[in-house]
């Protein structure tokens, strides 16, 4: 078996699938590590896909792709942009993108698979190849522990993984201790008195007592939290009405927070909770707003031990002009709880995936935001090459670093 990474790859992005529902994609990273002769599990954690290869005494390293996407409508203009829809948990019928690039990690882990199960005369130990449903849920991981993903497979002595991200293609960006933050999803709920678009009197309009809401929340980053910490706090959804001459009697906003320390983070609840009740009783809302904590997960910390030791393997690999500390990100990823699970470091990294030519107009000109599109828009479109080839080498050497040598 000769991988073509491109074809692999493009097959991936036309056909993006959400998360537990990531069907087709299992199946092609399953059949792609039996044609390697390697050992494979299905349905873990309803659709997660691992391959073991044994290969003497040794370390166990795990390599993790996740496998799902999202329900956004691609705008890339490439000739295979994804045309899919699907129906989301909600039943809801939505467009599906890979727009944050999980497309990429699956190619990448699969060329990887391929590299290390050809170079068996020069490594030992055992390598677990990994493909998680639902990291865009924050629970992919956590199903497939839970679905007795160490019952099955050996336990790893180190996990490793990485992000494609909107850096120069060729680059790979690690950063020791907190990399990832955490991430809390919040849902409020606020309650009106509906009635007749005419008579808003006779009303307590959620919508208004929402927009208050949203203009409030601005205000926790920039006043509550000092300049030394970091916090997001960001509303993503507002529901509210079925009809414009209706005040509906209920508003729903969806919030996302990502902070990095736990003190940090229990303000930024406090504060979203507080805010949420005040602007209710400031409208005269007969009931208080419902506030639901919905999903969370927590920092992803790479260990300083193995990360250092990672590093030195991508500097001799690609050279130290290649190599970058990206800072912490402010993206959040379950894949720590592999790690966790299990009491093992973790060394998760960056992948450069932007044409480096456009990534420097950007810095030169100042419009790096604007120019260079981010993960989850419906314009992220990582180049094919050289990412693939160098995410591929990425895997394999940082794996070969932790295996045994022959």
């Amino acid at each position: 078996m000769t991988l073509d990474l491109e074809a692999v790859y493009k097959d991936l992005h036309r056909h993006p699938e959400l998360s537990f529902q990531e069907h087709r994609t299992a199946k092609i990273a399953a059949d792609g590590l039996r044609e390697l002769g390697i050992e494979v599990i299905e349905g873990i954690g309803r659709t997660g896909v691992v391959g073991v290869l044994r290969n003497g005494d040794g370390p166990t390293v795990l390599l993790r792709a996740d496998m799902d996407a999202l329900p956004v409508e691609e705008e890339t203009g490439l000739d295979y942009a994804s045309t899919q829809r699907a129906t989301d948990p909600d039943g809801a019928d939505v467009p599906v993108m890979h727009a944050c690039g999980h497309d990429v990690h699956v190619t990448c882990l699969l060329g990887a698979a391929e590299v290390l199960a050809a170079s068996q005369p020069e490594w030992n130990g055992t390598m677990v190849f990994l493909f998680q449903p639902a990291e865009e849920l924050g629970s992919g991981a956590l199903e497939m522990i839970a679905d007795g993903l160490y019952d099955r497979v050996p336990k790893p002595d180190i996990v490793l993984g990485q992000h494609v991200a909107p850096a120069p293609a060729g680059v790979v960006g690690v950063h020791a201790g907190p990399a990832f933050a955490a991430t809390d999803d919040v849902r409020i709920t606020l309650h009106g008195e509906g009635g007749h678009g005419s008579r808003p009197e006779a009303t307590i309009d959620p919508i208004v007592m929402a927009a208050a809401t949203v203009m409030r929340l601005q205000t926790i980053v920039s006043r509550e939290i000092a300049g030394g910490e970091t916090a997001v706090v960001s509303v993503g959804t507002l529901h509210a009405g079925t009809k414009v001459n209706i005040i509906p009697p209920d508003a729903t906003l969806g919030i996302n927070i990502r902070t990095y320390d736990t003190g940090v983070r229990d303000r930024v609840v406090s504060a979203i909770t507080r805010i949420a009740e005040a602007e209710a009783a400031a409208s005269g809302a007969t009931r208080a707003p419902d506030v639901e904590l919905t999903d969370s997960f927590p920092v992803l910390y790479n260990d300083e031990e193995a990360t250092a030791r990672t590093i030195g393997a991508f500097v001799a690999a690609f050279g130290e002009a290649r190599v970058i500390d990206p800072g912490r990100v402010t993206g959040s990823e379950d894949v720590g709880a592999l790690a966790t699970a299990v009491g093992v470091p973790i060394v998760y990294w960056l992948l450069g995936g932007e044409d480096p030519a456009r990534f420097t107009s950007g810095l030169v000109n100042g419009t790096t935001d604007a120019d260079i599109p981010s993960n989850h828009s419906p314009h992220f479109a990582p180049l094919p090459h050289p990412t693939l080839e160098v995410g591929v080498q990425a895997l394999v050497t940082a794996a070969r670093e932790w295996l045994s040598a022959a």
